[in-house]
């Protein structure tokens, strides 16, 4: 019973990848390595942050992240040479920012458009069934189809 309750505890657990000979020895320095790697995509892993993933260029993307905190860059610089190497699509939120804009306001957008249209739709139906009655030969035509 021991071993499935540690097997479930261990199952429900993150599993992050960083390996111990990447962790660096400064806690806070690692703290903040640990904040902006959880902030990065894996490039090779889609939607699997940097922490997450145990591809080789996820752990060249903590290596590298960790050798710019050492240098003395602030969290926003060593981002911004993550970006600048990758592309805005290293961000696993990307910035709502430049064409970015597009994807971030094309969901809403489109959301109040349907909306819209099939209020529309619905007031035309219902104008429409108010007025579209059927004729007495349309009637008669409909009775001859119906009973075949």
């Amino acid at each position: 019973m021991r071993a499935l309750i540690l097997a479930l505890m261990l199952a429900a657990t993150p599993a992050l990848a960083v390996q111990p000979d990447e962790v660096l020895s400064d806690p806070a320095l690692e703290a903040r390595a640990r904040e902006i790697t959880a902030e990065l995509r894996c490039v090779v892993c889609r939607n699997e942050s940097v922490d997450d993933s145990n591809a080789e260029i996820a752990r060249d993307i903590r290596l590298m992240v960790r050798e710019r905190l050492v240098a003395g860059d602030t969290n926003a610089q060593a981002i911004q040479y993550m970006v600048d190497r990758f592309g805005e699509y290293v961000l696993l939120n990307p910035r709502a920012t430049g064409s970015n804009l597009v994807l971030w306001w094309s969901g809403p957008i489109l959301l109040v458009a349907g909306l819209g249209l099939a209020a529309l739709a619905f007031r035309r139906r219902r104008a429409a069934g108010d007025t579209a009655a059927l004729s007495a030969e349309e009637e008669a035509r409909l009775r001859e189809i119906l009973d075949r």
